[in-house]
């Protein structure tokens, strides 16, 4: 019998991780990053574009409002890149938070905010 050649890492073929893959990753990363989903609003929804080992992420959120906007969306930009990253393995150079809608939230409450 022969000996079973050792084939070199380069020649083995690679691991694809689809796309809608690494969006549910990054949805998922960015639920983690908000305290809690406001009252009547949608989970984070997100999208993906990937290349090679690397993916560029657009992540649709509702917020509450009043609130600090934009320390939520730094905490989801930073929770998806790291997630991503360990998760998937892919570098994520770009994360664009979107605020689809606001919640009006507190004494008074009128709903969603246009």
């Amino acid at each position: 019998m022969a000996v079973a050649e050792q084939i070199e890492p380069a020649q083995r073929g690679a691991t694809r991780i689809a796309d809608r893959v690494v969006a549910k990753i990054a949805a998922q990363a960015a639920r983690e990053a908000l305290d809690r989903l406001p009252e009547g609003g949608a989970p984070p929804r997100a999208t993906v574009t990937v290349h090679q080992d690397s993916a560029r992420v657009r992540v649709s959120l509702e917020l509450g409002y009043p609130g600090d906007l934009g320390g939520q969306c730094g905490a989801v930009r930073r929770q998806v890149a790291e997630r991503v990253r360990a998760l998937a393995g892919m570098e994520v150079p770009e994360v664009a938070v979107q605020i689809e809608r606001l919640h009006a939230e507190g004494p008074g409450d009128r709903g969603r905010i246009r």
